[in-house]
């Protein structure tokens, strides 16, 4: 069985994970400085933070549980 910290990703879905999280990370910061929404700034902040930490350990939280992505 694989270990479920292992790198589970390949070159492909690391860079989309980490254009994902970049994107939500930009997001967040709109939301907070221009929207004055703080709820969904910290949301959105969270999600991005976690998806450029996949993206840098070429890891995916979905395909350690046993569900296939096709990225």
């Amino acid at each position: 069985m694989e270990k479920s910290w292992s790198c589970n990703i390949e070159a492909k879905g690391r860079w989309i994970r980490g254009l994902i999280g970049l994107l939500l990370v930009g997001l967040a910061a709109w939301l907070w400085f221009a929207k004055d929404d703080t709820f969904w700034a910290i949301g959105c902040l969270c999600i991005g933070l976690f998806s450029l930490i996949e993206a840098l350990w070429g890891w995916c939280a979905l395909r350690a549980l046993g569900i296939k992505t096709p990225f």
